[in-house]
């Protein structure tokens, strides 16, 4: 594995043509496996508030759960660009924002990731000034999941998706150096990853995003539950959690996934 993957190095990966991989990682263990298969970039996510935690949402996960995790993760890491995710009402106002975000980074983070569009600019544009890489994430952001009412694809009517094209490039313009687009259709992925200077990753957005990212239990089929339809479980391939990451990385690499059965219309 290339060492010491940064924002500026999945920049010139997708001015290659070359596809970013990433995954979540919650502890020292999996992170360090992830990192030595190639993954470039490993997210703790608050979606350890469901994986690890055993709740409905994301929505209970704090800070400190996040900081936790996050030093876990960076005691394991071996040179994959670490991001942790800001969670529920963490960063309501831009004040609240860049302290929170500073925590996480003070845990170990390379970045920070929060969900929203142009309402977030002026915390992005602060924390760009205040040294805080940012990665923004729209689509279907779970954080909202209450006011989607339900965990549904994003960007179908036209008004919606060329709103998240404006609202991507506005993200963009504010500082943001990474965008993650959940759960839209593959032709508006498509659109925002070609419209943008950034890596835009994707999670059930379609093949044609700078990079791909799924939650680790999907991965290695350990979820329980409801499997989203973009999930792919590749120890049933592989049986080997160090092949199943490999075969994972190798995929997305040569764009095999995701296929159109794991992508929306």
């Amino acid at each position: 594995m290339k060492k010491n993957i940064t924002s500026a190095k999945l920049i010139q990966k997708k001015a290659a043509g070359e596809k970013i991989s990433a995954l979540t990682a919650y502890d020292a263990s999996f992170a360090g496996v992830f990192s030595e298969q190639g993954v470039d970039v490993l997210l703790v996510g608050d979606s350890l508030g469901m994986v690890l935690q055993g709740h409905d949402s994301t929505l209970p996960v704090t800070v400190d759960d996040i900081s936790y995790h996050t030093r876990c993760v960076k005691a394991g890491n071996k040179g994959s660009l670490l991001i942790a995710d800001l969670p529920f009402m963490s960063y309501p106002t831009p004040e609240q924002t860049w302290a929170n975000a500073g925590k996480l980074m003070q845990a170990g983070a390379n970045m920070v990731k929060l969900e929203g569009g142009k309402w977030l600019l002026e915390s992005i544009a602060g924390l760009t000034e205040r040294g805080i890489p940012v990665c923004a994430h729209l689509g279907l952001t779970p954080q909202s999941v209450n006011v989607f009412g339900g965990y549904k694809v994003q960007g179908r009517e036209q008004s919606q998706a060329d709103l998240m094209v404006e609202e991507a490039l506005a993200l963009e313009g504010a500082g943001a150096q990474l965008l993650v687009i959940e759960c839209i259709p593959s032709s508006l992925a498509r659109r925002i990853s070609q419209a943008l200077t950034i890596p835009v990753i994707g999670i059930g957005a379609g093949v044609d995003c700078d990079g791909q990212i799924l939650v680790m239990h999907d991965l290695l089929g350990i979820s329980t539950g409801y499997i989203p339809k973009f999930s792919k479980n590749y120890m049933t391939l592989t049986g080997d959690i160090h092949k199943a990451t490999a075969a994972y990385v190798d995929e997305v690499a040569n764009s095999v996934f995701p296929g159109p059965e794991h992508s929306f219309e």
